[in-house]
């Protein structure tokens, strides 16, 4: 078994190359905001009031921010989160992101309503705009410059309209209804972003990849929206200047872990996510310490540590996020995937007959093909003289019910009895059938129940007739990453998006796991004797192959579309392998 990387938020959103995470407290973003604006967001701006069409403004919160720079091994700057936003007022800012295959081009769509009724129209972005689901790359240019007027940064940061957000009137919407991240897994197939109206979200986007690097010191930002965006949506050309006190980590008695816990309101990702990902906090060290999260970026075998999600893409400012229905709710759209919004197991095994109905909705398990493929020799270098092949792998859900499995505990036994749930369109649980074990991990970084059987991932030969199996087949389900959330009953926010809520203690006597529809969860493997062992493997071109429900325990719609290939290339010395991975059609993401 494995340790597992994803989101959330849907997002966490996973086992992501780029972590995101918020900067100030969630309190404090609406107050600020508030504060910042002055008067309402967007008086005087020259802008028509068309129905359906957002007026949209770029606001600051504070006209000076303090960062911390800080260090860890091989790396070194500032994440900058400066405090802008953008404001949103008249009418929702919302897109819709598809790609049709991996063969296919990202396409956006802006949805037009003008809240009068569920009508909307749709407005297609110039091709090439957007080209991948992290949001609208170069929305933002900050210039940054040094006590002597030099300039000594110039970036272009992209938008995600799912970043921290809150409302800059009393009377706007109470709750959003969008995910709470933009997805940043590679093979992400669709996204939604969105801001209410009469709120704003935040335009800073983190990669813990790409700090910036400035000294301790003076700084002065000037931050404006790309003229690109400003003439595709109408938002003035508003630069706010704003000082800026670079401080080394550690100054004013706060250290890394102190400063994000007073900056970092959520620890749900999907974030972004899953999202978004989605989900953050399993890993405390990672999600509540920048320098930590940065380190664990960069490390070689990805960014999650053990059955550790990844950090949102910037925390949302209100707690009350996601208790609002989403645009698939209503008649003739019931939403199956909310049928156990609590995630409590049942309170005790099903009784009688076993049985579901034919035409019950059921999930559809689907694998995504591997990445973040690297060889190592072990966790940390802790198996010297062996060569593993380390990667992520993701098994999805695109619905249209939720995967609903109960682990059930005989007193004195290790091993719990499973049972998958059926509900229909009311959320009416219709029936139930055996579907195996759970059985309790006790390592570091688990101490969980994995579910047994849910995916099985082998390494095959050029020609796939001969494979080196992965020991790894039992998980905790969590919706770590949102893969697509353009699918029929895709829940925009689902709550089991850490491993804490939902697989359970040592002592347990019942297990809910849930992966909802539209997330998917992500491992990564590393540790030896759990990756692929390629020491005494010749070099040449191999597989990795990511199965989803290998042994046809659990009930799906299609067991056709549960198996992925990617294709690898070792080459090398032992001790010294090297790993090629070409492109997936168009996802370029080894």
């Amino acid at each position: 078994m494995t340790s597992k990387s994803s989101q959330n938020s849907q997002n966490s959103q996973g086992s992501r190359t780029r972590l995101q995470r918020a900067t100030f407290a969630a309190g404090a973003a609406l107050t600020v905001v508030v504060a910042g604006a002055g008067a309402a967001p967007g008086a005087g701006a020259a802008q028509e009031n068309t129905a359906g069409k957002p007026k949209l403004k770029l606001i600051a919160a504070s006209n000076s921010v303090t960062l911390d720079r800080y260090e860890w091994d091989g790396a070194s700057g500032v994440f900058l989160d400066l405090g802008t936003y953008l404001s949103v007022d008249d009418a929702p800012l919302e897109f819709k992101v598809t790609r049709k295959s991996y063969k296919d081009p990202v396409v956006a769509q802006q949805i037009l309503r003008d809240g009068t009724s569920t009508k909307a129209k749709t407005k297609t972005l110039p091709a090439g705009l957007v080209k991948d689901f992290t949001g609208l790359a170069g929305f933002i240019d900050v210039s940054i410059k040094n006590a002597a007027g030099e300039e000594v940064s110039a970036t272009k940061g992209t938008f995600c309209p799912n970043n921290a957000s809150g409302r800059i009137r009393p009377d706007a919407p109470a709750t959003s209804k969008y995910p709470q991240s933009c997805p940043t897994n590679p093979f992400t197939l669709g996204s939604v972003w969105g801001v209410e109206k009469g709120w704003a979200s935040n335009t800073s986007s983190i990669d813990y990849d790409k700090p910036v690097d400035l000294p301790v010191g003076e700084y002065t930002a000037k931050v404006g929206v790309a003229k690109e965006y400003r003439d595709l949506f109408g938002i003035p050309d508003d630069q706010h200047t704003i000082k800026v006190t670079v401080r080394s980590d550690g100054e004013g008695g706060e250290g890394a872990g102190a400063a994000a816990s007073r900056s970092s309101a959520s620890s749900a990702h999907h974030g972004g996510g899953n999202g978004a990902g989605h989900g953050a906090g399993h890993d405390t060290q990672t999600a509540n310490d920048p320098a930590a999260a940065a380190a664990a970026a960069a490390h070689h075998y990805g960014p999650r540590g053990a059955d550790a999600p990844t950090p949102p893409a910037l925390s949302h400012a209100l707690e009350d996020r996601g208790l609002a229905h989403h645009l698939g709710d209503g008649p003739g759209h019931t939403d199956g995937s909310r049928i156990a919004p609590a995630l409590k197991p049942a309170a005790e095994r099903p009784t009688g007959r076993a049985g579901v109905p034919a035409d019950v909705p059921k999930p559809d398990l689907r694998s995504l093909p591997a990445w973040d493929i690297a060889v190592t020799d072990g966790e940390d270098g802790d198996a010297p003289g062996k060569d593993y092949l380390a990667f992520s792998a993701n098994v999805w859900n695109a619905g249209p019910a939720p995967l609903v499995v109960d682990g059930f505990r005989s007193p004195g036994k290790d091993l719990m009895d499973s049972y998958q749930y059926f509900y229909d369109a009311d959320g009416k649980q219709v029936g139930y059938t055996p579907s195996g074990t759970m059985e309790w991990d006790p390592r570091e970084g688990h101490e969980h129940w994995h579910f047994t059987d849910f995916a099985s991932y082998r390494l095959l030969s050029e020609d796939q007739t001969k494979e080196v199996r992965s020991g790894k087949e039992a998980f905790c389900l969590a919706n770590t990453d949102a893969v697509d959330y353009t699918v029929k009953n895709a829940n925009w926010h689902p709550e089991n998006t850490d491993l804490s809520t939902a697989c359970g203690q040592q002592n347990s006597i019942s297990v809910r796991e849930v992966l909802d529809v539209g997330s998917g969860d992500t491992y990564t493997q590393y540790r030896p004797g759990q990756s692929f062992d390629i020491t005494d493997l010749p070099n040449g071109t191999y597989y990795i192959q990511v199965i989803a429900n290998p042994e046809n325990r659990l009930q799906e719609t299609n067991t056709k579309n549960n198996v992925a290939l990617r294709k690898v290339v070792l080459a090398g010395e032992p001790g010294a392998r090297t790993v090629t991975v070409p492109p997936h059609d168009l996802i370029n993401a080894p």
